[in-house]
């Protein structure tokens, strides 16, 4: 009996994935099927062939048996040693609630050394009667625009998604087979291209779903709502829908981090002198101690008033940067007053606040 390389007629490397051998599986499926070469009774091995090659490598314990074949073949063990092996996993497996179905038209090779391992999981095309096992829908992404406000008290949002979703008519191949039976055993002798889904697989599918969105949320927060990615043949297969928060530009105030900052401006007698101001934040007015003596860019801190803690992260800072400005509209009388002040700190020789920057240039 010759060796069948399963990875060879698949065209795929013996470390390929469990998408990769899937991927090859289905274009080469599409490609040899009998209802696209009706007649061609190469192609319709082909199709044969490719079919066995996937019922082993799809299967996480028929690969694992398989390569393990194909070791032993390497080695030269002689075939009626590794038919007893192989028989005597069979009948493992088939005490273990191994399927009733039919295995005819399968190689002679897979009849002696994989007609027993139990059930097919496969769900590409059920050609020789095989029911596919369903496998996890896909994730979905979106990203979600947000207010600073609903950042720190928390918000809902109604969000429309596209998904692509596995068609269940189908199981996800794109085929449907025709099934007859002998007995009672189930045999689908042909398939074709699913009438629901158009052969592609998959269905769009739109949907609306209102989200809520937790207090304390920063910047690319991301959220993970289980459940509600792609819709699976069953809710625990379901996929889940990853959530990017993203916090809307605010005329006032911006995010850094769990940090809220704004630029306060102040007059010039305001930071020499010192004073009780007003200053905004998120959730309204405050009132704001302005030392003595302030210039700008210095930062004051409100310990705990930024973005609120959330989970592991602390609760962030609301930051004001002073901005000192000079009057521009004097009046005659603030014009004596302004001249004064210049010339009473000339006469006391203030240091000139330009000496430094000569002193390097």
């Amino acid at each position: 009996m010759e060796f069948r390389d399963y990875y060879k007629l698949l065209g795929v490397e013996r470390n390929a994935s469990e998408a990769e051998i899937k991927s090859a599986y289905r274009k080469l499926a599409r490609k040899y099927h009998p209802d696209v070469n009706p007649g061609n009774k190469t192609a319709e091995a082909r199709f044969k062939e490719i079919n066995e090659a996937y019922q082993v490598l799809s299967d996480p314990e028929k690969r694992k048996k398989y390569d393990e074949l194909g070791a032993d073949w390497e080695r030269g063990i002689s075939e009626e040693e590794m038919r007893r092996r192989y028989a005597q996993a069979a009948a493992g497996a088939a005490g273990g609630g191994a399927r009733g179905f039919a295995t005819g038209g399968f190689s002679d090779f897979f009849e002696q050394f994989f007609g027993g391992l139990g059930g097919f999981r496969t769900r590409g095309f059920e050609e020789y009667g095989f029911a596919g096992e369903p496998q996890r829908a896909p994730d979905l992404r979106a990203e979600v625009r947000i207010a600073l406000m609903d950042a720190i008290r928390g918000a809902k949002r109604r969000l429309e998604l596209m998904s692509e979703d596995e068609c269940v008519a189908c199981g996800g191949t794109g085929m449907v087979g025709r099934e007859e039976r002998q007995g009672k055993t189930r045999v689908i002798r042909s398939a074709q291209p699913c009438p629901a889904c158009g052969g592609r697989g998959s269905i769009p599918s739109p949907r609306t779903l209102e989200v809520t969105i937790p207090a304390g949320v920063s910047d690319g927060t991301h959220l993970r709502l289980r459940g509600q990615g792609g819709r699976g043949p069953r809710a625990d297969l379901n996929g889940d829908l990853y959530l990017t928060i993203r916090i809307e530009p605010h005329p006032v105030f911006t995010v850094a981090g769990r940090d809220v900052r704004c630029v306060l401006p102040v007059w010039d007698y305001e930071a020499s002198l010192g004073a009780d101001v007003t200053a905004p934040t998120p959730e309204g007015k405050i009132s704001l101690k302005i030392p003595a003596g302030s210039q700008s860019g210095r930062v004051m801190r409100l310990r705990g008033r930024g973005l609120p803690a959330r989970a592991k992260d602390p609760a962030g800072d609301l930051l004001y940067e002073l901005k000192v400005l000079a009057p521009i509209d004097l009046t005659s009388d603030e014009r004596a007053l302004m001249e004064q002040i210049a010339q009473r700190r000339r006469a006391r020789s203030v240091a000139d606040p330009r000496a430094e920057l000569m002193a390097k240039s």
